[in-house]
């Protein structure tokens, strides 16, 4: 796993395009796009308890589910950088917390980009995004989703971000809201988000 952090920052130039094109807002999604069994999800409630582990892997999900744009950036970082992503989310017995963007949220960016998809951004900057949506642990929307204050969640790409108690997601670089909580799968939990969220300041 260690590997996975020894990836160089991306350029200041790149960073300061990026951070402005960052300055439109690009949340919005449709919950119909998403298809996922709803035998595989339960509804936000106070006080529920975690789902037990389902019977498929995270990567799995995504790629039934039709989380298209999530698996291209995987499999893209995986090619390219040698990370190792789609095998650890794939196989790995470890658990994870992924916080993953519908196919809208990848649009949007690339459309506030002015990019056609994930490929034309640098490799070690859509790692550092990647990572940046997964945090350790299996960590269901009751560990996740506050009931007052903020809740702190440490991603592994070293930055973090904070969830609020209406399901809003504040991040370094932008926002993001939870759409659907607490996908269960054998290697982790998946809640799905409107946005991709960015470890980057605007």
């Amino acid at each position: 796993m260690k590997n996975l952090f020894n990836f160089k920052r991306s350029s200041f130039t790149f960073v300061v395009l990026l951070s402005a094109a960052f300055l439109l807002t690009f949340t919005s999604c449709e919950k119909d796009d998403i298809s996922v069994n709803d035998s595989n999800t339960t509804q936000l409630k106070k006080g529920s308890r975690a789902p037990a582990p389902g019977d498929l892997a995270i990567a799995a999900i995504a790629i039934d589910a039709g989380f298209s744009e999530l698996v291209e950036a995987l499999v893209y970082v995986d090619e390219e950088l040698d990370a190792g992503l789609v095998d650890l989310f794939l196989n790995g017995t470890d658990q994870y917390t992924v916080f993953a963007p519908t196919n809208v949220a990848f649009e949007n960016l690339y459309g506030a980009l002015e990019i056609d998809d994930i490929t034309d951004l640098p490799a070690d900057f859509v790692l550092d995004v990647l990572l940046y949506h997964v945090t350790e642990g299996r960590r269901a929307a009751n560990s996740v989703v506050p009931k007052k204050n903020p809740k702190t969640i440490e991603t592994l790409q070293g930055a973090i971000f904070e969830v609020y108690p209406d399901l809003e997601i504040m991040a370094v670089g932008n926002t993001a809201n939870i759409v659907i909580a607490d996908i269960s799968a054998s290697n982790g939990i998946i809640h799905v988000i409107d946005a991709v969220i960015l470890p980057i300041v605007p």
